[in-house]
């Protein structure tokens, strides 16, 4: 039976034992890591932590980039039935304190000088911590591998009566929701709440032993982990891209079967190709614009008989080009995170490149509906039917609740906050808004928090609205406001470097980000596709003044989340005075 993580694991081993379970690009070569030596590493970690004097059920905190390193030291706290507290690398020393005072930390282990520089500075206030090891050669440091070689030549043995006793409603995780408002909250996630997702979204994800997969997606968000772990089940190899910036090389180089992303990568990737196709001249550019306005157009059933003879001539002279540029041989890229534009969905499978949207949360570990291309189980602009043993309702007020063995077990040290997401009946609450199309795909409709009343009395669901704005390619991010104000507005973060390319083709001087945005020109382009786009919506939802921010908005200068959800609460006081202006006006 496989209830534990670390089951997963050792059915690798016994089953597609691989010479390259994990490899990294390392001074220019990629180096493997095969499974024997992945297990071996990790069971000499484990017995190295005891050594040490840590115990069953301490916490374990993990702060690092996706590396071998960081499934070795997980598989080690999970059979020495430790909790591993993964860390966002990007959040602050003050909520590093926070989280590792909350969850009582006992060890923590970074990647580099900078995370170390951060953990240094705020664990004389953190009483439980006992030592923090770097994955990275730093000098005066601890270094990782001083924990392994402790358990290096020891008995082994003592790990089988340790993981024995564990179950798998056994806590394995804390990981620490980044929040747009408010603290982070710790959530519980068990053995089984991992390893029933993993398993349940093996059957959504066309991989086996002889695929390989591109890992990019941060490992402290459960999403890359959980698909991690059922990487390593199926027996798929599983390889590291070196950065956000060196991943069309590396797809190039692994030439991956799946690989995960968020829709904001797979809209830089469209707006490259796009940009690429706008140089172009004569011919060349004509048949390119002719095969993308054709991709816009794919549905997944009832277009004509000649229509799928010109996709198919389209896919031959043009798409090929794109598969190619995600290393030829992708079956699958499986999109979470955030809401994707149905116009990017429709162009992507139109170039038979397999994007399948899904929907899930921290607290649902995560996944609870995907896409998927068997069993007729894609529909653009849903998030596909709910996983196997995953059930799905949605509430007299639109709210989608969810069943299942993925819900988390509660928030740690929080009882008040747990309670207050589950129903009397004992269903989660997403705090999303959500629809069943044909009865069996669910499909997002908004946050229900996020939900504001108009001065008039109507109620304005922004995700919709922002979702629809963000196929414009002058706007990278945008947030609608307008509680209480007679009409919705938006605060747009224009999408520079598409601005930059515009600016250029229509002899405008470009002098800076904040000069630009100035430029009656430029807010009246910007407003054009605003105006497109509202017509999608109902004379009251439509969006009628917009604000253009000079900056653009990141985790690390406090707007965005670590998983690139916008923080209203900041975006709200950062423009105060626009928006006070803007309704004054």
């Amino acid at each position: 039976m496989l209830e534990r993580i670390f089951d997963l694991h050792y059915h690798q081993l016994n089953n597609y034992p691989k010479k390259d379970s994990l490899t990294a690009k390392i001074n220019g070569e990629w180096v493997p890591i095969s499974t024997e030596d992945f297990i071996n590493q990790a069971e000499e970690t484990a017995v190295g932590f005891l050594e040490m004097g840590l115990n069953p059920g301490d916490k374990v905190a993990l702060i690092s980039n996706n590396r071998p390193e960081w499934h070795v030291i997980d598989l080690a706290i999970a059979i020495a039935g430790m909790i591993n507290v993964p860390i966002y690398p990007t959040i602050t020393e003050e909520d590093y304190q926070y989280i590792m005072n909350d969850a009582e930390v006992k060890l923590c282990i970074v990647s580099d000088e900078e995370l170390l520089s951060k953990v240094n500075s705020i664990k004389d206030q953190v009483k439980s911590l006992q030592g923090v090891f770097c994955l990275d050669l730093i000098k005066d440091a601890n270094h990782w591998t001083d924990i392994k070689s402790k358990g290096k030549g020891k008995d082994k043995s003592v790990l089988k009566p340790i993981m024995d006793r564990v179950k798998s409603e056994d806590l394995a995780t804390l990981i620490y929701t980044s929040g747009t408002t408010g603290r982070p909250k710790g959530v519980m996630l068990s053995h089984k709440n991992l390893v029933s997702n993993s398993l349940s979204s093996r059957k959504r994800l066309p991989v086996d032993s002889n695929s390989k997969s591109l890992s990019f997606l941060p490992l402290c968000h459960v999403y890359e982990r959980m698909v991690c772990y059922m990487y390593i089940y199926v027996g798929t190899s599983i390889y590291y891209a070196e950065s956000l910036e060196t991943i069309g090389d590396n797809l190039k180089e692994v030439k991956p079967d799946v690989f995960t992303a968020v829709p904001r990568l797979l809209e830089k990737v469209y707006d490259k190709i796009v940009a690429k196709g706008t140089e172009l001249t004569g011919i060349k550019k004509a048949l390119f614009f002719w095969a993308l306005r054709l991709g816009q157009e794919y549905e997944i059933h009832g277009k004509s008989a000649f229509y799928k003879w010109q996709l198919s001539l389209a896919n031959k002279i043009i798409f090929s080009k794109w598969r190619e540029a995600l290393g030829g041989n992708c079956k699958a890229i499986a999109s979470g995170a955030a809401a994707l534009q149905p116009r990017l969905a429709r162009v992507y499978l139109a170039a038979q490149i397999p994007v399948m949207e899904g929907y899930g949360l921290t607290e649902t570990s995560p996944v609870i509906a995907v896409n998927e291309e068997k069993n007729d189980g894609v529909r653009i602009g849903t998030v596909g039917r709910p996983l196997e043993h995953v059930q799905v309702r949605i509430a007299s007020d639109g709210e989608i609740e969810v069943k299942g063995p993925n819900v988390m077990m509660g928030y740690y040290n929080n009882e008040e906050a747990t309670k207050d997401v589950f129903t009397a009946d004992g269903w989660f609450k997403t705090g999303d808004l959500g629809e069943m199309v044909e009865g069996e795909y669910l499909k997002i409709t908004g946050r229900k928090k996020e939900t504001f009343k108009t001065s008039g009395g109507k109620y304005i669901a922004p995700q919709l609205l922002e979702n629809k704005m963000k196929e414009s390619n002058f706007i990278e991010q945008i947030m609608v406001i307008g509680e209480g104000q007679k009409h919705p507005s938006a605060i747009i973060q224009p999408a520079f470097d598409y601005l930059k390319e515009w600016c250029k083709r229509k002899g405008i001087e470009y002098t800076s980000n904040e000069e630009v945005i100035k430029l009656d020109r430029v807010h009246a382009r910007i407003m054009k596709d605003v105006d497109t786009y509202n017509q999608s919506f109902a004379q009251y939802e439509r969006v009628k003044k917009i604000i253009l921010s000079p900056t653009v908005w990141g985790i690390d200068s406090g707007e965005m989340t670590p998983t690139m959800k916008v923080k209203r609460r900041v975006i709200l006081e950062n423009f105060k005075g626009e928006i006070e202006e803007c309704y004054n006006a």
